[in-house]
Order: structure tokens, then sequence, then C-alpha cells
């Protein structure tokens, strides 16, 4: 008898609920309900019973029917200007891949002699695609869009009765590629969003170009670790350059002229990052008059829908007569998953804190975990949400853990903000199991990569991350 992951999550989840139900007759009557649908919703989660902002939508529901929520106030986060930025940048990421504009960068990467001169250079140049588009494009859409280009060149460098081939490692680089330098930017991974969020409602507020100060070097470093491991294991396999070269001049024949609707989608592209980065230049010029203009009048989400209504006005030529850059058509296409869970499940971490279940949390660990042990702590804490990422969308682990890291660090008396970044960048740091990330799942689902190269790949990867993470945040807060 065939049991599916599904049913298993309709049978597990209000076991698992009542458990906690029966478990806690300690907690105030809100922090129990709320401890009781975050763990049937986990379980959601974990097994995708339902699309995963339905589930968001769910615990939402039985919070308003158990009457620890009104349904006027439950709401609300799915109009939060966060939601606008998501789908902000969605559409300038759609209109990329509409337009062409993410292969053309790419195919103008690997056309550069340097890249062709190695098997590694070949691979770092694949990877650097993928790891520069993913700061600003979905994760999935980068790694989406470089899949049948890397197995294009792949085929050709593989050759029959090779004992070691190069195709997973190529894969598995460009979807590690994508997780990482997702971190570095906001709006580079729905975490990111999520962690700012949470932060801003503690009064913490983190603009785009701190973000990039805090994360990017994090982002870097691991992204080096990957090559170095990658490296070692592409020494063994052999290489052809003029293989490679022929065929990257073949692509690269076959791509048309530049075409209006690419640099109107570069133009605004470009328009939004100045915007993004400019309030926290101006901060660290000290120019706090244009620093207090830009974040009150052109705040992230702003310039986000700012960005999306530029390419809905205007006309990319003679290529779509009547119609903008962008269209009706393009909206449809965005991820409205991910948006809606944001909301649904902001909704459901924000029930967490209010109902005193993180700080009843945060006073449980404090009795366990003293001040001193505070390195042990954040590399549990980080390791933790890092490996619960493996089963489960790492927004959703995101959605539900952060709100009570919070409520741990503030038990324990220890700032905030380092803590909870490295707590969100972990949940990007998913590396061995094809159901962790987006782009894992996408190259595993080419059928080129085993299992077991990916376990082993990320079992490493994922030991790295948690070791990385750590001491960049404890480096942070001591300096």
């Amino acid at each position: 008898m065939n049991i599916s992951r599904r049913n298993v999550g309709l049978l597990v989840a209000p076991m698992l609920a009542a458990t906690v139900w029966w478990l806690t007759p300690g907690l105030v009557h809100e922090a129990k309900v709320v401890a009781t649908i975050m763990a049937f919703c986990l379980v959601f989660w974990i097994t995708e019973v339902i699309p995963l902002s339905m589930t968001a939508f769910l615990g939402v529901l039985l919070a308003v029917m158990l009457g620890i929520a009104k349904i006027d106030t439950a709401f609300q986060n799915l109009g939060h200007p966060i939601i606008l930025l998501f789908i902000g940048s969605f559409l300038l990421a759609r209109s990329m891949t509409r337009h062409g504009l993410d292969k053309r960068l790419a195919l103008f990467i690997l056309s550069r002699r340097f890249f062709q001169k190695s098997l590694f250079r070949l691979f770092l140049g694949f990877s650097l695609i993928s790891y520069l588009l993913s700061m600003w494009v979905s994760n999935s859409v980068t790694v989406a869009m470089l899949l049948p280009l890397t197995i294009g060149v792949v085929q050709l460098i593989s050759k029959p009765g090779q004992e070691k081939k190069p195709d997973s490692y190529f894969l598995l680089g460009i979807a590690y590629s994508a997780s990482i330098g997702g971190i570095s930017t906001i709006i580079g991974s729905p975490p990111n969003l999520i962690g700012v969020n949470y932060l801003a409602k503690e009064g913490i507020r983190i603009d785009f170009l701190q973000w990039m100060l805090i994360a990017l070097p994090i982002s870097l470093l691991m992204y080096g670790v990957m090559l170095v491991y990658i490296r070692y294991f592409l020494r063994k396999c052999g290489y052809s350059s003029s293989v490679v070269e022929a065929y990257v001049k073949e692509q690269s024949k076959e791509q048309p002229p530049m075409s209006k609707g690419e640099k109107v989608t570069m133009g605004v592209f470009l328009l939004a990052v100045i915007l993004w980065l400019s309030p926290g230049i101006f901060n660290l010029l000290g120019l706090k008059a244009a620093y207090t203009f830009l974040n009150t009048y052109f705040a992230e989400s702003t310039v986000a829908v700012l960005a999306a209504l530029l390419l809905f006005l205007i006309p990319p030529g003679n290529e779509n007569e009547g119609n903008g850059t962008i269209t009706a058509d393009d909206l449809l296409r965005i991820d409205w998953d991910t948006i809606l869970l944001f909301g649904g499940g902001m909704a459901l971490g924000q029930l967490v804190i209010t109902s005193g279940l993180a700080d009843e949390i945060g006073g449980a660990i404090t009795y366990l975990v003293g001040p001193e042990q505070k390195v042990l702590l954040i590399f549990v804490l980080i390791a933790g949400v890092l490996l619960l990422t493996e089963i489960s969308s790492n927004t959703a682990i995101a959605i539900t853990f952060v709100p009570i890291i919070i409520g741990v660090l503030l038990q324990l008396q220890i700032p905030l903000l380092y803590p909870v970044i490295g707590a969100v960048i972990a949940c990007s740091f998913a590396f061995m199991l094809p159901v962790a990330t987006p782009p894992n799942a996408i190259v595993f689902g080419s059928r080129r990569v085993p299992i077991s190269s990916m376990v082993k790949a990320g079992a490493y990867l994922n030991a790295a991350g948690a070791i990385v993470i750590t001491l960049c945040m404890l480096l942070y807060m001591y300096l």
C-alpha cells in the first residue's frame, strides 16, 4: 500500500497538534492555542498537503475561529508594504526573463575567453552568473534559465566512457550559487524580507545597503567555500576548451540584436538599484536630510512598485505595439504563492509574539542556557534553522521560527540584530535534499544529479554554512 506524503501530513498534523495541546498545560490559553495551530501548520508545510500559502491562511483562519484573533485585523499583513516590494521585484525579474536579458547576460559572461580556458574557469562562469543574478532575480528563475545552457555545455565536455563526469558538479554549482547569492540583498530571497520585517516590529530598521554590508561578506565567503569544494572534484574530469568555445559562439550567434524591451528593462532595473542603495549611501556620508527624504518618499517598496509601473507604461518599440514592456499576462506568471504565503505567514508569526508564546519559549530556554553560553546558543539556533529548512520551505521556516528566536533573545537580553539576521540567512543555506530549496529541486529534476551526490556535497556545505554564519555574526556583535 502506497502512503503519499500528503496522506502522512493529513494524519500527523492533527496528532501533533493534539500532543502539543496536551503537553502544554502551563501555557496561558492564547499561547497554548497558537502553539497548537503552529504545530499543525508546520506539518502541513513540511508535507505540502495544500499549497504553502493556503496553509498560512488556514492557520490565521483557525486563530480567528478560536477567538484569539479578530477578522478585521488578522489579514492586515496582506497589505503590508513588503508585499508591494515582493510584487514589484517579481515583475522586474519577470521582465528580464520575458525579454531574454538574463540569458544575454549569461552568454556575455561565458563568451569571455577567461572562462573558457579550463574546466574550473568554465564552472566559475556558470556559478558566477547564478550567484549575481540571484541577488536580484528569483533563485528558481535563475536556475531554470541556466539549466538548459548548462546541460548543453556539459553534454559536450562529457565524453562516452569518461570515468569522472562534471555534470552533477556543474548543476549542483548553479543551484548552490543561487541560494548563496540570494542572501546578498533584501529582495534576493523571501526569508530576508521576513527577517527585516520582524526586526522593524522590534524597532530595528535595516535599509537596503545596511543589509548588503552585513550579508554580502557572508555570501562571498560561502561562495568561496563552495568553489574550493567543487574545484577539488573537477580536477579529476577531462576538458576540451575548443568544443566549449564553438558551442558558446553558436549560442551567441543565435541571439538577436538587443531589443528595446531589454534596454528598457535594464534601464528600469538600474534606476531601481540606485534608488534602493541611495538612502544607505547618504546615511553613511552623514547626509541626514537626503537620507530622510529618500526613506520617506522612496522607500524600498515604493521603488519596486514604481519600477513595475514604468515597465507597464514604457512600450518596447515595435515588438509589442500598444502594450508596455510587461503586460497583464505577466501579472499571472509571478510567484503569487510566495507572496500570499508571506502575507498569511506574517500574520501567524505575529500571533506567536502577541499571544506570549515567543516569551514563554524564551523563558523556558533561559532556564537551560545562561547568558555566558551565548556563543553556543547562537550556533545552535543557526544550525537548527538550517537543518529544519532541509525538510520544509525556507519561507515557512523563517515565518515560524524567527519570532520564537526573537523571544529567546529578548529573554536572555541578547541584542537581536545579528542573531536574527544569522538565522534568516541560515534559512537559505539548506543544500542536502531536493525538497530543501527550489534550486535543489530544479537541478535534481534534470535527472543528472544523483541524490547521493547532493547529500554528500550538501552535508559539507551545511556544516560550513553554519560555522561561517555563526563566526560572522559573532564578529559583527563584538566589533
